[in-house]
């Protein structure tokens, strides 16, 4: 559900400051806990170091970016693909046959050298 429209957005008044309070051209990672923070055209070009439970992942803030919440840009959540062991054997078949690719580019390189 959205917030009310009387309300107006949420932003954080520390966070706005503080990017408000940079020089331009600063890249200076501002760390935040606050996820459910509008991003707000101030906020452009600068970077934000957006906690996710963990650890403050960098978001570089675009102007594509505005009236998004700063939380959808740092995921919580690791996504190691579907599948089981066959998925698995897959991943692994497709290494080993680019590694073997690789290898045979690289001996048609050195023997066109020569």
């Amino acid at each position: 559900m959205s917030r009310s429209l009387k309300k107006g957005p949420y932003i954080n008044e520390k966070l706005l400051k503080k990017i408000i309070n940079l020089k331009p051209g600063d890249k200076t990672v501002i760390k935040t806990w606050d996820r459910a923070c509008q991003i707000t055209p101030e906020m452009v070009g600068h970077t934000i170091g957006v906690h996710n439970g963990r650890a403050h992942l960098p978001v570089h803030i675009v102007e594509n970016m505005v009236g998004h919440r700063l939380g959808e840009f740092s995921p919580t959540r690791k996504f190691l693909g579907h599948g089981g062991k066959i998925a698995k054997a897959e991943a692994q078949a497709a290494a080993l046959k680019a590694t073997e690719d690789r290898k045979k580019a690289q001996e048609a390189a050195t023997t066109t050298k020569k």
